[in-house]
């Protein structure tokens, strides 16, 4: 009896250990489903939110290769963006809404029911895909797509045709794109047969000021034949292509032509206006191509009303004002003089010789007679911000936005006319001036202080010296103002 009681106890822990070994065995193949699915893609009904204890950025989804991650990046300490982010750098190739970024606190919460949504359920939504998907995939190439599980190759909507200040190798920038520097000021486009970069520097300004045409060495631009596209090709070069043939245009990246096993291209448009390409070399990006070389050549290098010269640096038109990198030199202002609230003649005009335009061979300009019309045609347009006139050629170039910098030359005949608003920099102005006064007020008072003392000091010594003078007659006249001054000026 002990014996068969045994053997059924034996058997009924066997077959829960086998029961459990199941139960572990199914609960982590469960588990490494599970994970592997969120690896490959994200499903009807994920949620996330950003975790407060995360300083840089939270991972979400990763494509197969695990060099690019969909992520919350931390911005500013307490905001959150969206971002598909190169992760050995973390550094963003894409961000969902660079304009309007949501806070990083547990409101905010991304999910997916078809459309990938950012959202605040307190406030508002922040971004949308509105699609209707089956799932958001990332992949090798940082494109982030969401697609219909009905028909692996639908593709309702992908990261690649919104891009943000990034263009990475192998993706396209078509006429209807653009990128755009994070600051909102520069953008990158296309036109019939070049790609520009473009300034927004007042309310109605759209100033271009680089230009690149296509060659068309190897190919022309057919007209009819669709518009032209730009892509970072992975053999290293900026092509402008049309309908996929051959290249019209390829502007080569230091890296053209060179063998690269695992590196990565990326052309990013910079907040100062410049346009660089970069290559992951494995630890590091290494710039690897920039459209504009001379800093004196970007669209405003030293800030509104400054001076760039290729010597000296920056400095300010106005020369009673000293230039101090991080700040303006005079206010930067937008719009125009044509409001009803901008009376007539309200504004101050600062002139200056030897400079020009950083990009006047991308700008109108009138040819006028004397200096005098030109400046005839600013100041009589609402609308004008000022002008610079070549003396040599009659060139009027007429700037319709408000002033930026301009580059030194040493042609004196190339003249500036400036309006300034009234007011504008008069409080910079008038405190350089104050300082200025009250230094030399310092001086004045240190100076007449000593020259007091030693006065005083002269005078103490005259006086004991006639007290201990007795003798009479003409040498009583020692003491006489005339003599004194004489015997002052020797001691002195």
């Amino acid at each position: 009896m002990d014996g068969i009681t045994n053997s059924v106890t034996r058997l009924r822990a066997t077959q829960l250990l086998l029961f459990t070994t199941h139960i572990l065995f199914t609960s982590t193949a469960w588990t490494y489903i599970i994970t592997g699915a969120a690896a490959q893609g994200l499903k009807k009904g994920f949620e996330a939110t950003p975790d407060p204890k995360v300083s840089s950025f939270q991972p979400l989804l990763s494509d197969f290769t695990g060099n690019f991650s969909l992520a919350f990046l931390r911005v500013n300490e307490n905001q959150l963006a969206l971002a598909v982010l190169h992760v050995q750098s973390s550094e963003p190739l894409w961000l969902a809404n660079p304009t309007e970024l949501a806070s990083w606190s547990d409101t905010t919460q991304l999910f997916f029911n078809g459309s990938l949504v950012v959202s605040d359920p307190h406030s508002r939504v922040f971004w949308s895909t509105h699609t209707d998907g089956d799932v958001v995939t990332l992949l090798n190439s940082s494109n982030l797509q969401v697609q219909k599980l009905s028909d692996p190759h639908s593709v309702v909507w992908q990261s690649f045709d919104f891009p943000t200040d990034t263009l990475v190798e192998n993706q396209n920038l078509t006429s209807n794109m653009s990128l755009n520097s994070s600051n909102g000021l520069y953008s990158m486009r296309l036109g019939y047969d070049f790609w520009g970069l473009h300034a927004k520097f007042g309310d109605n300004s759209d100033q271009i000021y680089w230009k690149h045409t296509a060659l068309e060495a190897k190919a022309k631009v057919v007209e009819g034949q669709g518009p032209i596209y730009a892509q970072v090709n992975s053999d290293g070069y900026l092509g402008m292509s049309q309908n996929g043939s051959t290249p019209v245009d390829i502007q080569p990246f230091n890296s053209f032509h060179r063998a690269i096993n695992e590196g990565f291209l990326r052309l990013r448009l910079e907040p100062d206006g410049n346009l660089k390409g970069y290559y992951w070399d494995g630890s590091s990006w290494a710039l690897n191509y920039e459209a504009i070389s001379d800093t004196c050549e970007l669209p405003s290098p030293c800030g509104s009303y400054g001076l760039c010269g290729p010597e000296y640096g920056c400095s300010c038109l106005d020369n009673r004002t000293e230039y101090r990198s991080g700040e303006e030199c005079l206010p930067k202002e937008t719009g125009d003089f044509c409001s009803e609230k901008v009376i007539k003649d309200n504004f101050w005009v600062l002139m200056r010789n030897g400079v020009q335009l950083p990009f006047k061979e991308q700008m109108q300009y009138e040819t006028t007679s004397s200096l005098e019309e030109c400046e005839g045609l600013c100041e009589n347009n609402c609308s004008c911000w000022g002008t610079v006139y070549n003396n040599g050629s009659g060139f009027c170039y007429m700037v319709d936005y408000p002033i930026q910098t301009l580059v030194t030359t040493g042609d004196k005949s190339k003249i500036g006319y400036f309006k300034v608003r009234e007011g504008a920099g008069k409080k910079k102005r008038n405190v350089g001036v104050g300082v200025r006064y009250a230094a030399g007020g310092v001086a004045a008072v240190i100076l007449i202080g000593m020259v007091g003392f030693l006065t005083h000091r002269i005078w103490k010594r005259r006086t004991r010296e006639e007290e201990r003078d007795v003798s009479p007659g003409p040498y009583k006249n020692l003491g006489s103002a005339s003599f004194k001054s004489i015997e002052m000026s020797n001691r002195w």
